[in-house]
């Protein structure tokens, strides 16, 4: 996602809410996966993780599923 020293990606929120009105999903962290992997084109699941822990709000939805690790985060992308 990003190279050696190059800062992380911001979740851009006004966009996720935006993007949130037309979507059917109800469960938050499921529709910002799904943002993050249109908005951005982010997809691989390291990134993403990386890209959650660094923004308070999204570390506050990782620690409430009990996501620790990006392994964690694959398999909950694959289950939903």
């Amino acid at each position: 996602m990003h190279y050696k020293g190059e800062k992380l990606v911001d979740i851009n929120w006004a966009e996720y809410k935006e993007y949130k009105k037309y979507t059917t999903k109800k469960d938050n962290f499921s529709i910002l996966l799904d943002f993050i992997k249109s908005y951005y084109n982010i997809t691989n699941p390291f990134d993403i993780f990386e890209m959650l822990g660094a923004d308070e709000t999204a570390k506050m939805m990782l620690d409430k599923r009990d996501i620790t690790d990006a392994e964690k985060l694959e398999n909950y992308m694959y289950q939903h």
